[in-house]
């Protein structure tokens, strides 16, 4: 069985596009995802623009893996007319390139490395320092990674996260953040005035609050999953490894495999980020090793396992849950 750089080298063969497939995958989703926000508006049953609202949320989140694609190099580069639709994209969903493309290379760079795990993920902090922390300290970590915060991944990781605190921080450096945020209150605005508040909830508010939430779950579960393994000394970090013991294989059917464009080969795609996202399942099947990932799903019993997942304990070299970490303390006072 390869590890290490033999398993990166196995990947080399499939870290090259198909330019043609690449536009076909992008127009196709973006002309999908256009029709469905029209469907929002159109004059017939509520229950007709409900279900656009919900599968225009689902179509988001497909064509921003797409988006990541680009921004990692793997798909359409020098292409002019790539560039201008990318950067267009990226405002529209809240995440534009300078602090999108920042923080989730310095992520795949740093992977697994538990004391730089947040830039780019959630924070993860050991058993001890969490016991360390005053109570305000350990509220707002718990709440960073709080289910309500990742439900509500519109206001809190992307109009927040992405755009307004970037922007405020750094107003040359994310100029395109202040854009993306002006630009959305603009839409929502629109909406509202063009259809009431109806067009507000249907076109605006659900699509990007399915879609950010479903953003944010992925970006927890695919580093936040039982038998997850994290590093506290650098030393023992290689990118291989982190790859395989700290990204989850997020099982899924074919129909949710298409909405999140193949994401959930996420140990793949750390493996080696040049790798299409419609070529994914390929390595899969073709190199085996890559079947021997650690694995999570979408089914609600799994989604409350790593939920419940608060602090990596060095003692046990697992993350735990509030239960646990009571529990500790307990003894740790007695």
């Amino acid at each position: 069985m390869r590890s290490g750089k033999a398993l990166i080298l196995a990947t080399r063969e499939f870290a090259k596009e198909n330019r043609f497939k690449s536009w076909v995958y992008t127009l196709s989703t973006l002309f999908i995802l256009i029709f469905l926000f029209l469907g929002t508006l159109w004059n017939f049953h509520i229950v007709g623009k409900m279900i656009c609202s919900v599968l225009a949320g689902l179509v988001i989140v497909r064509m921003f893996t797409i988006y990541h694609d680009y921004l990692h190099g793997t798909i359409l580069q020098k292409s002019v007319p790539a560039h201008v639709l990318m950067s267009l994209f990226g405002a529209f969903v809240l995440s534009p390139p300078s602090i999108w493309k920042l923080s989730h290379d310095y992520h795949h760079k740093h992977n697994s490395k538990l004391f730089s795990a947040s830039i780019g993920s959630y924070p993860i902090m050991t058993t001890k320092r969490f016991l360390g922390l005053c109570a305000l300290e350990r509220f707002k970590y718990l709440a960073i990674r709080h289910p309500l915060t990742i439900v509500s991944g519109y206001l809190s990781m992307f109009l927040y996260g992405m755009c307004l605190n970037p922007f405020l921080k750094d107003p040359k450096k994310h100029a395109d953040s202040g854009v993306a945020f002006v630009g959305h209150l603009a839409f929502a605005t629109v909406a509202y005035l063009s259809g009431g508040i109806e067009a507000l909830l249907l076109t605006v508010i659900l699509p990007f609050s399915i879609a950010c939430a479903t953003g944010a779950y992925l970006f927890y579960a695919q580093h936040n999953f039982p038998g997850v393994t994290f590093q506290c000394n650098n030393n023992d970090w290689s990118h291989a490894g982190a790859s395989m013991e700290s990204s989850s294989y997020m099982v899924m059917g074919p129909v949710m495999r298409w909405f999140v464009g193949n994401i959930g080969y996420h140990h793949i795609h750390h493996i080696n980020a040049h790798i299409p996202f419609y070529r994914l399942p390929e390595v899969m099947e073709k190199i085996p090793e890559f079947q021997l990932a650690k694995r999570t799903s979408l089914r609600p019993s799994d989604i409350i396992q790593c939920l419940k997942l608060k602090v990596w304990d060095t003692e046990t070299q697992e993350m735990i849950g509030l239960d646990q970490l009571n529990h500790i303390n307990a003894l740790k006072h007695s």
